[in-house]
């Protein structure tokens, strides 16, 4: 029952990921187009970057007071904050299962 529950914690993280490979390009569009000062800091190629992710988590899009650029960061937020718990609790049930399983 614990591998199952991993199991639906890994399949929580691809609907996270799938909203982030929607929302994610959209606002770097966004900045690209619109905030050049954001884009500057983010660098080129800031899909993967953790600079631009750490960027995405600390909220740093709210400094840019675009409604805009908010709608659409937001749910990349979100939507990769669901990647990172999913991912990190079904390890722990993952290990939990080792251990004790």
């Amino acid at each position: 029952m614990i591998l199952f529950f991993a199991l639906l914690f890994v399949a929580i993280a691809i609907a996270g990921a799938t909203a982030f490979v929607i929302f994610w390009p959209l606002a770097l569009v966004h900045v690209r187009d619109r905030h050049p000062q954001v884009a500057e800091e983010l660098g080129t190629g800031a899909f993967l970057k953790p600079h631009a992710l750490g960027w995405l988590l600390r909220k740093g899009y709210r400094d840019a007071r675009d409604p805009q650029l908010s709608g659409l960061a937001g749910p990349a937020r979100i939507s990769l904050i669901v990647i990172l718990t999913g991912l990190a609790l079904a390890g722990l049930l993952w290990l939990w299962a080792k251990a004790y399983g």
